[in-house]
């Protein structure tokens, strides 16, 4: 069964907290993260991102940037930018786009859970980004960013949180500048809190929503410490990382695109006859496109819009990976047709959120610097739980999630 740990979690004061939140570390490069958080003293991301307190230029990964994380971290608390609870409490941070609200329980998941599966994942990672994350973990002894986490809705548990977000006033509430609300509030009474551990710690499996290598960071260096201390009796704080936890009936994944830069020496001519061979393609002129339905894609290429259909036959609706759209437009068209075969890799193609809107697609193409550009229909809440369950991973660069939680609200300290 799951873990969920009450903290006492370092927080802002409530009148720099919108100023301290950012968004997460791998979602902005150094040169958007200066640019964030110029002027600002109290961004977080001077710890998540220490790189910008260096010249431009200066490689993130060298030892006196996470020397420059650490010091910037201890530079907080001691201005009191970030205050340390005085009681393990559990958090709600709730997000609002477009009018939609999402409650998140806001606690510490165990290390445990992660070594034996109980925390199931969708993708893969990368041993390098997990090293970044693991270097910025150990230096600051802290968990500074929370990972995105959803299970299956119980409905004791939203029933607590929706009457506890009624009845009390949140202590951050703040609209970000991409126009998302953030809304926090601190759980402080017992009782409540050990009503909701309980009928927590009685859930099967909670999913990596969002941030896979931020989990497996923030849990491989709980096993190291673990692992390294001799007289180890597993009520340690490192034996715990920082979580938000979403029911799965409120979240909602959108779109993740691709945008290549040529048809792999073909002509516009031959690469559609190509792609009449496994889909029903159907001109859509100037006007943008979105996909209808699974097994439907929108296509931009040569200053006009598609729809292409995969005819029936090409995909297996009953093998958890194989319905999936992104494997079926590796399959068919970008290995098949366009000759990438990996998508970690090759240079030839990159990937756009659908945040971004299918106007970035257009731009991309008609600049010039790519060629071709394919919008898929958005993966499911369910998919997503079913490949985790049944031991599959997904292709990469298949979920996209929106809003992206805010770092900096409440920090995890493993001592």
């Amino acid at each position: 069964m799951a873990i969920l740990k009450a903290f006492k979690g370092y927080r802002p004061p409530k009148d720099i907290a919108k100023y301290i939140a950012a968004r997460p570390y791998d979602v902005l490069n150094s040169a958007e993260a200066r640019v964030e958080a110029e002027g600002n003293p109290y961004s977080l991301l001077h710890i998540t991102k220490p790189e910008i307190d260096f010249p431009e230029g200066t490689d993130e990964h060298e030892e006196k940037v996470y020397l420059k994380a650490r010091e910037n971290f201890h530079k907080f608390i001691e201005n009191g930018w970030l205050v340390q609870d005085s009681k393990a409490c559990l958090y709600i941070y709730a997000q609002t786009m477009n009018g939609r609200t999402q409650y998140g329980l806001v606690g510490c998941a165990g290390v445990e859970d992660y070594m034996n599966n109980i925390i199931k994942k969708h993708e893969l990672t990368r041993k390098d980004k997990e090293e970044d994350r693991m270097k910025h973990v150990r230096i600051n002894n802290a968990n500074i960013e929370p990972v995105f986490f959803t299970y299956r809705a119980v409905k004791e548990i939203d029933d607590i949180v929706a009457g506890y977000v009624k009845n009390n006033a949140p202590v951050y509430d703040f609209v970000a500048a991409d126009g998302f609300g953030h809304h926090f509030w601190v759980i402080e009474d017992d009782i409540i809190i050990n009503k909701l551990l309980a009928l927590y710690n009685a859930i099967p499996n909670t999913y990596v929503a969002d941030g896979h290598h931020r989990t497996a960071a923030a849990a491989l260096v709980g096993n190291e410490k673990r692992k390294n201390n001799p007289h180890h009796n597993g009520t340690e704080e490192y034996n715990y990382f920082l979580a938000v936890n979403f029911p799965d009936n409120q979240l909602q994944i959108i779109d993740y695109n691709r945008v290549i830069k040529d048809l792999n020496g073909l002509t516009q001519e031959q690469f559609l006859e190509k792609l009449n061979k496994t889909f029903i393609i159907e001109d859509k002129g100037n006007e943008i496109y979105k996909p209808a339905a699974l097994h439907n894609f929108s296509m931009y290429l040569c200053g006009k819009w598609y729809s292409l259909t995969a005819r029936e036959g090409t995909y297996d609706d009953n093998d958890p990976i194989g319905v999936l759209d992104v494997t079926v437009l590796s399959k068919l068209v970008l290995d098949e047709i366009l000759g990438i075969k990996d998508l970690r890799t090759d240079k030839r193609i990159d990937f756009v959120g659908g945040i971004r809107g299918l106007g970035e697609l257009k731009k991309r193409v008609d600049s010039g610097e790519m060629k071709v550009a394919f919008a898929l229909y958005p993966v499911s809440m369910k998919q997503l739980l079913d490949i985790a369950d049944t031991g599959n991973i997904m292709p990469p660069k298949t979920t996209w999630f929106e809003p992206k939680l805010r770092s900096g609200l409440v920090i995890h300290t493993l001592d």
